[in-house]
Order: structure tokens, then sequence, then C-alpha cells
């Protein structure tokens, strides 16, 4: 068996991200390792879940460890850099923060967290992280580094990039829309005006996220965990509220939207070729 290594910039985004392909991976007998570069402090939390006192960071370690375990990850690292804020944000410029980090120094931090691992396959993000994240961009940055490092070695680790299918997240926020909008019409229980403001701005925002699926090497087919992806996105009780879209949305667009996770292979381009269902494959 292998073992796959995820890199993600803040607790949240292996659930969102990749954690379909996690818990499958960990269902047919791989090692899962999940590292995280920061622990989130500049994240805004759902109003009135933190305790009087709590911490954002702590709440979040805890949650990502929480959705960890659902996923079957096998052990969760951090690097412990702080979170950079979104692109412009203040908190880009904070000296401890992972957008701050000299490229060579976390690469020797992701060094030692994966010294006595043997690496088969690294996940990164996208060259622009996804959306443009700083932390994200980063984390690509760091990871296909330590990879071209490996690569000096006897041992040859596969990188991949995940991404989103931009393509598809278009399509599943129009069903949802519709859904949401023919369910009021009916009379049924209708979405929070908050969650349909949501909703809709991701839609505005969705040809900025992610890769066109034609460039995109590997969809992997997740809907036998999805009950464990949404689960574990819902242990992030202090991003994802339990009215947002991601969590509303009936069962079949949730399906729709989550069914598959997608990466490219930097290193083998789709050239018109099918995509690949194993993050193991070439």
């Amino acid at each position: 068996m292998s073992t796959a290594v995820f890199f993600h910039a803040h607790p949240d985004d292996e659930a969102l991200a990749s954690g379909g392909t996690m818990a499958r991976m960990a269902d047919e007998g791989h090692r899962v390792v999940l590292v995280v570069a920061t622990r989130g402090e500049e994240g805004e939390p759902v109003p009135g879940v933190l305790a009087e006192g709590e911490a954002l960071g702590d709440r979040r370690t805890s949650e990502v460890h929480e959705a960890a375990s659902i996923l079957g990850v096998a052990r969760v690292s951090f690097l412990g850099y702080r979170d950079s804020g979104m692109a412009d944000d203040p908190a880009n410029d904070h000296p401890e923060c992972f957008w701050q980090a000299d490229t060579e120094s976390a690469v020797d931090r992701l060094e030692q967290v994966l010294a006595d691992e043997e690496v088969d396959v690294l996940v990164v993000y996208d060259s622009h992280g996804g959306y443009g994240h700083p932390d994200h961009i980063q984390v690509h940055r760091v990871g296909t580094r330590w990879v071209e490092r490996e690569g000096t070695g006897d041992r040859t680790v596969r990188l991949r990039w995940v991404t989103m299918n931009r393509d598809i997240i278009r399509s599943s926020i129009d069903a949802a829309v519709a859904a949401a909008e023919a369910a009021e019409v009916a009379g049924e229980e209708a979405w929070s005006d908050e969650a349909m403001l949501e909703l809709r701005r991701e839609r505005a925002e969705s040809d900025t996220f992610g890769m066109p699926d034609a460039e995109i090497t590997h969809g992997v087919d997740v809907t036998s965990v999805l009950d464990r992806k949404r689960a574990a996105m819902r242990a992030h009780a202090s991003q994802i509220a339990e009215d947002s879209f991601f969590l509303a949305m009936p069962d079949e667009a949730f399906a729709m939207g989550f069914g598959a996770e997608w990466y490219v292979d930097p290193g083998r381009p789709r050239d018109g070729g099918s995509q690949r269902d194993d993050l193991l494959l070439k």
C-alpha cells in the first residue's frame, strides 16, 4: 500500500477539497497523512459558535482532528505558521504568517514533518491556489519545491494538484439555485436569505475558481464516501454554518457538486485523454 500526503493551508480545506479522496484511499488501505500549514487564526467564525474566550485557532485545530478521524486519516501535523488571511489583508504582512515564510525554510519544516514517512504522492493546490488565497499559493510553492528536492534521491514522489472543476461548479450551483427557487414556489421550506446570497455570490465568482475540465487529469469518484465528506465538513462548525449552501443543499445537488474531486498531474497534461480515477495512476 502507498502513503499519500495531503498538504493543506487551513483546517477545513482538507474536507472541502479532498475529503472524499482521503476517505476512499484510507478505505483502500493506504496510509493517509494530513499536513496543515496554519491553524486558520484569520478565519471568520460562524456567529455564536466560539465559547467565551475561546481562540479561533484552538477551535479549528480540534475541528480538523475531528474531521480527520471521520475521514480515516492516520496522522495530522502542522507546519506551525500563522494564517495569512485573504489576499491584500493586513495579516499578509505578519512576520510569522505563512505567506511571509522563506520558501526553503518552509520546505525544511515540511521535510522534518515527513522525515519518517515514505511518501508516494503529495497533494498540493494548483498554481493559483484554487482561488488566489496567499496561503494556498504558498502551499503550492513549498510542496512543489519539496518534491523537487525528493527527486534528487532514490525515491520518486508523484505530485498532484488538487483543484476545482469550474465547469462542474457552475452547473451544480445553477442546479441548487433552481431547486431552492422551485421549493419556495411550491411553498416548501425555503433556504435562508444568507444561504441564497452566498450561493449566488459563489456563482458570480465561479469563473475564477480552479481549472477548466479540459485541463484536469484526475476525476476521483467519491460518491461511496460522500456521507463522510459531508460529515467532515460539518465538523468544521466554526467555518461552515449548518445553513450554509454546502450543508443545506439537497443530497442530489450535493452529489452533483461534490461527488467527484479534481486533480492535475502537472507532469502529464491531459491532452484530450480520459480522466483517471486514482491519484496513483499516471
